[in-house]
């Protein structure tokens, strides 16, 4: 359950083409990362960027939550958002990448987690399992001095992340 969402997108007359002309705002939750569909209160304008409470309390903007919101359903304006969030949101969790590169298991036999991310092949994923055998990593920066010629860390989650959020993937990493 998330307790505040980011607005990606506000449709003030509903989805086109629809027959309810509901006023309904696409959303992702801060810490799980949910694409959420959002009712506001009567006469409310949600602005883009905005964060508003979703929790179990008293909501002042939002009249409730309608759901998760379709991959499908996201407007144009809510993907460069969404792109947008999550990479201001990666800056901020060095811990959690940090985390994932210390702890990430083979699949099965001929798939490791690491392969998953853009731009990680076999020779990356060999070379991170060998360095983090040494010594468990401290830092991003400390994972970029210890396996050479490896793309960005933490612009491969954040394009991992993007794909498990727009489309459909045979094995999630960090979305649920």
């Amino acid at each position: 359950m998330e307790d505040s969402a980011i607005i990606l997108d506000f449709l003030a007359y509903g989805y086109p083409l629809e027959k309810k002309m509901l006023p309904l705002a696409q959303a992702i939750g801060e810490l799980k990362f949910t694409l959420l569909q959002l009712v506001p209160r009567r006469g409310v304008k949600l602005e883009i960027g905005e964060k508003v409470y979703i929790g179990e309390d008293k909501r002042e903007k939002i009249q409730y939550i309608l759901g998760r919101c379709p991959r499908e359903k996201l407007t144009e304006t809510a993907l460069g958002q969404l792109k947008e969030f999550v990479s201001s949101k990666m800056g901020t969790q060095e811990e959690r990448i940090v985390k994932f590169f210390n702890e990430a298991q083979p699949i099965n036999t001929r798939l490791h987690q690491f392969e998953l991310l853009p731009g990680f092949g076999k020779k990356h994923t060999a070379a991170i399992i060998a360095a983090r055998d040494e010594k468990l990593f401290e830092s991003v920066e400390d994972i970029k001095t210890r396996v050479t010629s490896m793309p960005d860390p933490i612009r491969g989650v954040e394009k991992r992340i993007i794909e498990e959020l727009t489309s459909i993937q045979r094995y999630n990493l960090f979305i649920n």
